[in-house]
């Protein structure tokens, strides 16, 4: 497990969620390759509203707009990691929005594999820090 305390890395990937990589949604393959090159998690953020670079407002709000409603992507990790990840990016995004903020983690706790339960966690703490980061 991925061990994240500290100042750490925020990356944040605007796409839409209709953007593709290979006839798979691209926060797909972000997160698979972000997994896969072993960041400490990744998370994507389904969003209501909002326009880009084109200006053009996507909504849930009206039909004719909600074929390509913004995604979010964010991962968080030290420095080092988001920056050697970047490359994977660029060949992956060709429209978008890729954002990097200085962060600090103040706990990541996964769960236990077969478990569960949060690890690293004991007595009271356990059942309030049940949810996995990422």
């Amino acid at each position: 497990m991925t061990r994240l305390h500290g100042r750490a890395l925020r990356m944040t990937v605007f796409v839409g969620e209709s953007d593709t990589w290979h006839h798979k949604p691209l926060y797909t393959e972000i997160v698979h390759r972000a997994r896969k090159g072993g960041l400490a998690g990744a998370t994507v953020f389904h969003g209501i509203e909002g326009f880009g670079a084109s200006s053009i407002i996507h909504t849930t709000r009206l039909l004719s707009f909600s074929e390509d409603l913004p995604a979010a992507v964010i991962i968080v990790d030290d420095e080092d990691r988001i920056r050697a990840f970047l490359p994977a990016l660029d060949e992956l995004v060709s429209e978008g929005l890729v954002i990097l903020d200085e962060v600090e983690v103040f706990r990541y706790v996964g769960r236990q594999a077969g478990t569960g339960k949060a690890g690293g966690a004991t007595g009271a703490s356990a059942g309030a820090s049940a949810g996995e980061a990422g």
